[in-house]
């Protein structure tokens, strides 16, 4: 069963695994870790050109670990290594595990990160990132791929499973920042910007939406061994606003079970700025100035939902 990956990535995440040259904790080496998955508007379409200037300037406390997106079925997905946040996260970023390959274009990431320690210049922030673009949470419905956790014919791996499998490389990092002592990594939250393909065209897909949602975030928990760990979901919007000229034929239907979701969660909550967005031409992915505020928008988020659903000592 898939809930066996599960069971077997909360121990790997728990174990204490050795690294070469790695010493003694350091007490002051504690990261907040936000896992962020979806699709093409989590891998981010923005362009680096147009980042402002307040946004180029990193931190050596926000550190990244982005996994190796990979078609499903497709091998080496979820590997990735730890390293500064940067711009060029976005589409077209991949890695192999050993060095990574930076893009022209950036997502919510960037300014998610950079405005958590503008928030409390003190944090240490580990962002572990993997999307992919035009996923659903049922198979089937995408030529994409999907995080169908059902999903088991033979050993075809998804989404799910890189998903889960970069999680498990990330926390398995002993010493993270490079600086020879071990690291502790504290789960704080999942944010998740995804849905388009579920309100593309498929009314099942669609109204089992909040359904699916719910039990994909329950496994991710899981995942990270915390039930109440705090969930921002991105809501969607379509690019038109009539049911003629909807990109989605049902993105009404999927925005519902988004807010749905949410509101039956006292730990998560829904972040709406993507209703005054504006697209590129193709009609699909926001503009570079909306992932700026697509990533402010989740830090503020995550950070109200902590303050009612602190992590335990």
């Amino acid at each position: 069963m898939r809930y066996l990956t599960v069971i077997w990535l909360v121990l790997v995440v728990s174990a204490c695994t050795a690294q070469e040259g790695v010493t003694a904790r350091d007490p002051q080496n504690v990261y907040s870790v936000y896992f962020l998955g979806g699709q093409s508007n989590m891998e981010g379409y923005g362009f680096v050109d147009e980042v402002p200037e307040a946004y180029r300037s990193m931190s050596p406390n926000v550190l990244i670990f982005q996994g190796r997106m990979v078609p499903d079925g497709g091998a080496g997905g979820g590997r990735g290594l730890w390293g500064p946040l940067s711009l060029g996260h976005g589409t077209g970023f991949t890695t192999d595990g050993i060095a990574n390959t930076i893009s022209d274009r950036f997502g919510p990431e960037l300014s998610f990160g950079l405005s958590l320690v503008q928030n409390e210049p003190s944090a240490k922030i580990a962002i572990i990132k993997y999307s992919r673009g035009g996923t659903a949470l049922v198979d089937g419905v995408s030529g994409y791929g999907s995080w169908d956790p059902d999903y088991d014919q033979g050993n075809r791996r998804n989404q799910y499973d890189n998903a889960l499998t970069t999680i498990q490389n990330a926390m398995a990092t002993r010493d993270i920042n490079g600086d020879g002592y071990a690291d502790r990594l504290v789960p704080a939250g999942i944010i998740w910007m995804q849905g388009e393909a579920d309100a593309y065209d498929d009314p099942i897909a669609a109204d089992s939406y909040d359904a699916n949602l719910a039990r994909l975030m329950d496994l991710l928990r899981a995942a990270f061994h915390r039930d109440d760990l705090p969930i921002v979901i991105g809501q969607i919007m379509d690019s038109g606003n009539t049911p003629q000229s909807r990109k989605m034929a049902y993105s009404p239907n999927v925005q519902a079970a988004q807010r749905a979701y949410t509101e039956s969660d006292p730990c998560a909550a829904l972040v709406t700025v993507t209703e005054n967005f504006d697209f590129l031409p193709d009609g699909w992915h926001y503009l570079s100035e909306n992932y700026i505020r697509l990533g402010q928008a989740f830090a503020q988020s995550v950070v109200e939902i902590e303050e009612k659903c602190p992590a335990s000592p």
